[in-house]
């Protein structure tokens, strides 16, 4: 188990984020949860808690895109005194359309709810992580930042920039021994899918990338997946 240990999860109030709060914290995890819907936060904060485990939730209500908040919620980390263990930057969003027919507005917001949140949170915390020189980041990427495809638009923009936050993170913090993980899932399984039309066998659950994601995380200490790539089996949906 992993009893003392910390876990910081954005857009983790529904979805994937909602998910791998559950997964870390039957995992022994203290959970320090970020999200901008406080009433479906405070739902999953309660439910865990009814578990009964000895490890702790808080959360915090904070939209990311927006650069004072991110660095608010980085401060508010700061101030419970605790290591940081694993950071898993998750909170994003998905607006379809293309770059010459996207509404006005839509590459700003792409850009600060999937890169800028990101951004900061983890600048804020770093310090604290390089003086202990330990630390996990998963950053959430996405297929769109491999490759491109129809009306992903500003969408894929973002995610391709935040896979060059990853690259640049990684050989940044080499000599802090602190990991980065950049995770690619394809389709995932959330409620975005419930109306598509898409038949369900196509979809990937999201067990299979939360899974992923923690069996990166207990690895050695000399060890690190540096991208995690998981794909429908029988390809991307586009």
């Amino acid at each position: 188990m992993n009893e003392g240990k910390n876990v910081v999860i954005t857009g983790a109030s529904k979805g994937m984020g909602k998910n791998l709060a559950e997964k870390f914290f039957e995992a022994g995890y203290n959970l320090l949860l970020c999200a901008r819907n406080e009433t479906q936060l405070k739902t999953l904060a309660s439910e865990l808690k009814l578990k009964g485990s000895s490890n702790s939730v808080s959360y915090y209500i904070a939209d990311l895109s927006d650069k004072k908040q991110a660095r608010e919620f980085g401060d508010w980390i700061l101030k419970q005194n605790v290591s940081i263990d694993i950071l898993i930057n998750n909170a994003g969003q998905f607006l379809p359309g293309s770059i010459f027919n996207e509404k006005d507005g839509v590459f700003e917001q792409m850009l600060g709810i999937n890169l800028s949140g990101a951004y900061h949170l983890t600048r804020v915390l770093l310090p604290k992580m390089m003086a202990e020189r330990a630390g996990h980041i998963f950053n959430i990427c996405s297929i769109a930042a491999l490759n491109a495809y129809p009306n992903g638009g500003s969408y894929s923009i973002s995610k391709f920039a935040l896979m060059g936050f990853s690259k640049n993170l990684r050989e940044e913090l080499k000599p802090y021994n602190i990991k980065v993980t950049a995770v690619y899932p394809g389709a995932v399984y959330t409620s975005s899918w419930e109306d598509s039309g898409v038949e369900r066998n196509r979809i990937m659950e999201t067990s299979d990338i939360i899974d992923m994601i923690y069996a990166a995380s207990c690895l050695s200490p000399q060890a690190c997946v540096e991208e995690i790539v998981v794909r429908p089996q029988k390809g991307d949906i586009l």
